[in-house]
């Protein structure tokens, strides 16, 4: 078996557990998987991140040296708690909220 067969096979095998393992869907999940594999063969590649991401040394595009600082890039934000993700159809449970102070006259 080709590692490109074994990819498909990979694939196929997360399409029929994501739809809840169903029966009789075989042919299905194994086209959804080609196409999968074979665009993730054509996707190119990335290159290493160190190389591509440093400019040349102290030099602009019109060869002078330059006393620029490049910043360094924000943090990333948390994702959302797991706690807070819902499944789909059901409900959410909503807290009550405090009661608000009447406005100072």
């Amino acid at each position: 078996m080709s590692t490109d067969d074994k990819r498909i096979r990979e694939f196929a095998y997360q399409i029929w557990e994501s739809e809840g393992k169903p029966e009789g869907q075989e042919a299905r999940h194994w086209e959804m998987a080609r196409k999968l594999a074979e665009a993730e063969a054509l996707a190119p590649k990335k290159p290493a991140k160190a190389a591509a991401s440093k400019p040349a040394a102290g030099k602009t595009l019109n060869g002078k040296a330059s006393d620029n600082k490049v910043a360094a890039p924000k943090a990333k934000t948390k994702p959302a708690a797991a706690s807070a993700v819902i499944p789909p159809g059901e409900k959410s449970v909503k807290k009550p909220r405090a009661a608000r102070k009447p406005p100072a006259v």
